[in-house]
């Protein structure tokens, strides 16, 4: 357990992903408690940002929880230690903060549990860390949280404190840096927090900025690596180039949710229900639907509509009728007729048929997607996929000779006891079959995952995420012809990686972009959806959401576009 004592709470979420990122699975506390292996304070004040950490005599893992193993190399202990190991006494010298004369010296190994104990303030009126400044004067003394605490750390760094993105961003690169000491790694996307790291870029890119100002300040702001930053301006030029027909003042783009899979897997935590527990009750949640389709289009009358995307859960759990229903009405209410894509989820193998497929062909959808995640058949037991490697092929290749020419594939990196040679096998199947679009992602573990949830019956699982699989996926996706067009990041994902979008030329996801990026209202309709009205002129945005669960959607559709019609315009 790790102690979070913050002064200003309005930086906390930035702060724990960052330490989430270094500790997978850690517990945190706010307060002083048994059980923490160290504090750490932050104080703002007098220009500056103080970053201060107490030691107990408990270790924490470095490593994650029982299940979650990052793959980052750390030991079994989980405390990566900088042993100098060329002097006598084995005393490791670290940067602290990378100011001039900052320099942490820790012994490697003399405290219990090998832990790095500092030496610096073992004298009356010493300090422990980076002097603040030119290092003038000796700190007032600091008072230990708890008993048995000792300080390893107390750094400064200067802040324009009414400058609040400036000053998270020091706090950010102050935490980073005593967390790469502390563990002994670093991570690819630096500092950085939050899932949109392409925004940094496109928005500079729009506002006139050239590539290399954008890596320079990428680098010195967020510390992140020189292939993640690049990989985020070739992606960001690209995604400028493709969205340059859209009209962002009037245009919009329309997502249908349906909220019904198969099954449930185990690492998901998106809003969706089995479909056999709404067996011959489909027609509750399509009557309320419907409504607010008819509501959103007679509000959105007479503007463009630039892509549509079917998505959920699995659209196709429904029957082939109830999808025909769907589009059928879709077609009554919308001009489609200016449409750059219509997608349709058709993720999971085992709810494709040759009629459902047949109802999309004569709808003209120009997208879908069929969604392996692997192609390991042990993998696909254990997450509660029930199809097999082979009905993924069938699938694909009767939508192939369909006419779809337009095919995504979904993989996640970081399954459940995949290793490099599972992965291998997963690109070599990939390869073969040549889809059209390809989104990696990287494992991520949510509250709302059973994976999460009831972790005790899956502590003996191992789940790893590597830059070698990353970079194996990338170049898979390249040799297949396929150029990076989208990426994003979640909360808790397996190794801190991200997920990108390949796609062949002409065949990227306008849609992807759109949601990512945030240049365009998006009107979502269906339960569990969220609602997202840009106003362009005024760097501003706001949303609204839509209940999760199925009844009370129902129950409380008036409720839904009450909320659309405080925020549409």
């Amino acid at each position: 357990m790790i102690g979070l004592l913050i002064q200003d709470n309005a930086f906390e979420q930035d702060i724990r992903e960052l330490l989430m990122s270094f500790y997978p699975g850690e517990t945190y506390a706010h307060e002083v408690k048994d059980g923490v292996a160290f504090y750490v304070e932050s104080r703002l004040g007098d220009g500056e940002v103080r970053l201060i950490v107490w030691d107990g005599g408990t270790d924490v893992s470095a490593a994650g929880g029982s299940f979650c193993r990052d793959g980052s190399g750390n030991s079994a202990e989980g405390r990566a230690e900088a042993l100098a190991g060329d002097e006598p006494g084995g005393r490791a010298e670290a940067l602290a903060g990378n100011e001039p004369g900052g320099r942490a010296e820790a012994l490697a190994g003399d405290g219990p549990g090998g832990r790095a104990e500092a030496l610096a303030g073992n004298e009356p009126g010493g300090r422990v860390g980076v002097p603040a400044g030119d290092g003038a004067g000796a700190r007032p003394e600091l008072k230990s949280p708890a008993p048995g605490f000792s300080l390893t750390m107390d750094n400064s760094a200067p802040a324009d404190l009414s400058d609040h993105l400036g000053t998270k961003n020091v706090i950010k690169q102050m935490f980073y840096k005593m967390l790469c000491t502390r563990t002994g790694k670093t991570l690819p996307w630096g500092s950085l927090t939050g899932i949109r790291p392409t925004k940094i870029a496109l928005s500079r890119l729009e506002e006139g900025w050239d590539e290399e100002e954008i890596r320079r300040y990428m680098k010195e702001t967020y510390l992140a690596s020189d292939e993640k930053v690049n990989l985020s301006v070739e992606i960001a030029a690209r995604e400028k180039r493709l969205l340059e027909p859209l009209d962002y003042e009037r245009g919009y783009s329309l997502y249908v949710g349906i909220p019904f899979c198969p099954t449930t897997c185990l690492y998901c935590s998106f809003t969706s229900y089995p479909i056999g527990k709404w067996k011959g009750r489909t027609g509750l949640y399509l009557d309320a639907l419907f409504h607010e389709l008819e509501y959103t289009a007679k509000k959105m009358e007479g503007r463009p509509l630039d892509t549509v995307y079917f998505g959920g859960g699995t659209p196709t759990s429904l029957e082939a009728g109830e999808i025909d229903s769907i589009l059928c009405k879709l077609d009554r209410l919308f001009d489609l007729s200016r449409a750059l894509e219509f997608t349709v989820e058709a993720g999971r193998p085992d709810s494709i048929t040759w009629e459902k497929l047949q109802v999309l062909r004569d709808h003209g959808i120009t997208r879908i997607s069929i969604n392996p995640q692997t192609m390991n058949q042990s993998t696909l037991d254990l997450i509660g996929r029930r199809h097999t490697v082979e009905m993924v092929k069938e699938r694909y290749y009767m939508a192939r000779e369909m006419g779809f020419d337009n095919i995504n594939m979904d993989l996640i990196m970081g399954l459940p006891q995949e290793g490099m040679d599972e992965v291998r096998c997963t690109l070599d199947e990939i390869r073969a079959m040549k889809p059209d679009s390809l989104t990696v992602h990287s494992l991520a573990i949510k509250r709302a995952a059973r994976l999460n949830m009831f972790k005790e019956d899956y502590e003996g699982l191992t789940i790893q995420n590597t830059p070698e699989m990353i970079d194996l996926s990338a170049a898979c996706a390249r040799e297949l012809g396929m150029e990076p067009y989208y990426l994003y990041r979640q909360k808790n994902m397996a190794g801190n990686f991200e997920n990108v979008g390949y796609a062949l030329p002409g065949k990227a996801c306008i849609y992807n972009i759109l949601i990512m990026e945030e240049m365009q209202t998006i009107v979502a309709c269906g339960a569990g959806t969220t609602t997202k009205v840009v106003f362009p002129a005024e760097n501003r945005r706001e949303r609204c959401e839509n209940v999760k669960e199925v009844e009370q959607y129902i129950s409380r559709i008036d409720e839904m576009i009450g909320r659309k019609e405080r925020i549409l315009v």
